[in-house]
């Protein structure tokens, strides 16, 4: 933060299409108030976020007014005016975000609605007519770029189906390399690798569904339908650390620990995944595939357990009851 002459700044390129707001600025400038620093750009010296501030100090009789810089694009000044001026202070009109979306819409056309509607203080859905209304001269793409600054094809189809013939094709190449060829994530990549490995579609369930008569391709099997119907991870844990016969053991409450690690939502995952060193991303891989491996065999083996104690005699009251029955089968490896 600086102190600036007042008399070096430039006038905003503002989003408010009424302009500054003369009750307000007599407002803040009555408060007695210390008033936070302004926004300028740099290179222009213009206003990006506080002209009211700015006009509460000159009202005040200062000549000098706190800034911070910017330092960019006037694209990029301009998405942040429309932030500031969402998150604090007089907050912009419903008119006045909707034209801030379409101005963004024509200067980051790859940006996402969710991303846009962000950045202006609107709904995915709402950005999303805007730019159905607003096709005529926005450049066309096959991706979109979200609010993690990460770029997904608009069709996960198509990349997924290129990833697919490029490791076909070449199945020695790096994963990286078939990532950006075929414009999808790296993990995208190798899901389609393990896939093919196994014999099966680069589509997963959903996808297929979605593409499937265009690619030639079946509709999802059952089993793929039902794993979308089952309840969430979330829930499951959730219903199942308010059991007693479980939170109330040493064991039951270790075992939940362990699950509450593998049940973080995939939103999490994303951002967390998303700052591992790229020098570390195969071993942190590999160790992930072992962990995923040893979790498929305890299911496997629980449920043969469970099986097995379903198919045999009724037990007595002893240690040959239904926990101790299933408690051998798991110890005996069945």
């Amino acid at each position: 933060m600086v102190m600036v002459p007042i008399d070096s700044l430039q006038d905003s390129d503002s989003p408010r299409s009424a302009g500054e707001d003369a009750e307000h600025i007599r407002t803040l400038a009555e408060s007695g108030a210390v008033l936070p620093p302004i926004v300028v750009m740099s290179s222009t010296m213009k206003v990006i976020d506080g002209m009211h501030r700015l006009r509460a100090t000159e009202l005040r009789g200062a000549t000098e007014i706190a800034v911070r810089y910017f330092q960019g694009e006037e694209e990029e000044a301009f998405v942040l005016a429309v932030k500031c001026n969402i998150a604090h202070g007089l907050p912009l009109s419903l008119d006045d975000r909707k034209a801030a979306a379409v101005r963004i819409l024509h200067t980051h056309p790859l940006w996402s609605d969710r991303a846009i509607g962000r950045a202006t203080g609107l709904s995915a859905k709402t950005v999303g007519t805007l730019r159905s209304c607003s096709t005529e001269g926005l450049p066309q793409s096959n991706v979109r770029i979200g609010r993690d600054g990460r770029s997904r094809p608009l069709d996960p189809t198509e990349g997924r189906r290129l990833a697919g013939r490029l490791i076909q094709e070449n199945p020695t190449a790096p994963l990286r390399q078939i990532a950006a060829l075929a414009g999808v994530s790296l993990g995208t990549a190798s899901d389609v690798r393990r896939r093919l490995r196994r014999g099966e579609s680069p589509l997963p369930g959903r996808d297929r569904e979605r593409g499937g008569r265009a690619g030639g391709e079946q509709p999802p099997a059952r089993a793929d339908r039902a794993e979308e119907s089952r309840p969430s991870r979330a829930l499951l844990l959730r219903h199942l650390s308010r059991d007693p016969s479980i939170r109330l053991t040493e064991d039951g409450r270790v075992l939940l620990r362990w699950l509450n690690v593998v049940a973080v939502r995939s939103q999490d995952w994303a951002r967390l995944l998303g700052n591992v060193p790229p020098h570390r991303i195969e071993v942190i891989a590999e160790l992930a595939r072992g962990c995923a491996e040893i979790w498929q065999q305890v299911a496997e083996q629980l449920e043969r357990a469970e099986a097995d104690v379903a198919n045999s005699p009724a037990p007595h009251a002893t240690e040959a009851g239904p926990r101790g029955h299933l408690r051998a089968r798991l110890r005996s490896g069945a």
